[in-house]
């Protein structure tokens, strides 16, 4: 685990763009007649080096308030309150109290949560993810407390990251789908530019095909939420263009649970003459026909381990990893090797 820097002050923003800590005081609380280019420089400093103006009073500056700062992309999403509920669970006992800021997946708005949760001074953050803006990185390299970041540990985390690989979880659906004996195998999932962990899944999954001379017969992406009627409607378009298919894996559960629905309804003989998988084993398959074959994420842990870390229960490991495994549910929806 990397030891985190001291937090900035306004001596460091004065020096990096060469004016008076009173004037670098002025802009960033807006105060006083500072000239437009004095500005830029100051804000482009800040911007710079990550710096984050502190909104304690000053009798309290030094101190840290008990929040720990939680940033992720949806509520909508069902993985995630999974995960606050172990954050929250693992905090109980600790004095520490969890704060949610959402990010909608934009880049530019987790630059502004971070902005706005950091200025309080939490006692840590737990965000979700590996991929952030500069902006955002500089700002947590220069937080001076723990960093944890979850979900996904396929990259360099800022200071810890706990999850599992979503290039494994993947290629270990591709190998189950193999020995089963399927192979025109098609993907359903959604536009991928800022879902990294599905892209990584993807990659995962296709690397693991080609090492056996298969390839993805067919894909088919959408964009916004997911829901059961996307899976429904995405489904009934693949198999339409694609008829041959004898597998589709979904980026995740609801798309899945709704494909699966769709199929059965239409008479497909699951998982005899189809095959179907989604991905984080969520609650929804309980209520299904049949059980959606699938992979569980590991949400609730994750959440207790990240915020063990924050609140000081366990030590962060050296290399600053949390590898947590993902684990293959056979469910019903795949022919049995």
């Amino acid at each position: 685990m990397k030891k985190p820097r001291r937090p900035l002050t306004l001596r460091d923003v004065s020096e990096a763009s060469g004016v008076s800590e009173m004037t670098v005081s002025r802009v960033l609380r807006n105060r006083g007649d500072v000239s437009a280019s004095t500005r830029e420089k100051v804000l482009t400093a800040a911007r710079t080096l990550g710096y984050v103006p502190n909104k304690i009073a000053g009798g309290l500056a030094s101190q840290r308030v008990n929040l720990v700062a939680v940033v992720i992309p949806s509520l909508s999403n069902m993985v995630f309150p999974d995960v606050l509920g172990g954050i929250s669970a693992e905090l109980d006992d600790t004095g520490l109290q969890p704060v949610v800021g959402v990010t909608n997946y934009s880049p530019s708005r987790e630059d502004a949560v971070l902005y706005d949760m950091l200025s309080w001074r939490p006692s840590g953050v737990i965000l979700a993810g590996l991929e952030h803006s500069a902006a955002a990185r500089a700002m947590l390299d220069n937080a001076g407390l723990p960093v944890v970041e979850i979900m996904d540990i396929d990259g360099d985390p800022i200071d810890t990251a706990v999850g599992i690989s979503h290039r494994r979880a993947g290629a270990e659906m591709a190998e189950e789908i193999l020995k089963s004996g399927y192979r025109r195998i098609g993907f359903i999932g959604t536009h991928m530019p800022e879902d990294h962990r599905a892209r990584k899944r993807l990659a995962g999954f296709e690397e693991r095909l080609g090492q056996s001379g298969v390839l993805l017969a067919a894909r088919e992406y959408y964009q916004g939420g997911s829901s059961l009627q996307k899976g429904r409607e995405l489904t009934e378009r693949i198999l339409t263009r694609e008829p041959d298919l004898d597998f589709l894996y979904f980026s995740n559960d609801m798309i899945g649970a709704g494909g699966l629905l769709w199929c059965l309804e239409k008479g497909y003989d699951v998982p005899g003459q189809l095959g179907l998988a989604g991905f984080n084993a969520v609650e929804l398959l309980d209520g299904l026909p049949m059980r959606l074959t699938t992979t569980d994420a590991r949400r609730v842990e994750i959440g207790r381990r990240a915020a063990r870390i924050v609140a000081g229960k366990e030590a962060a490991p050296e290399n600053g990893i949390v590898a947590l495994a993902p684990t293959f549910r056979t469910g019903d929806t795949i022919r049995k090797p």
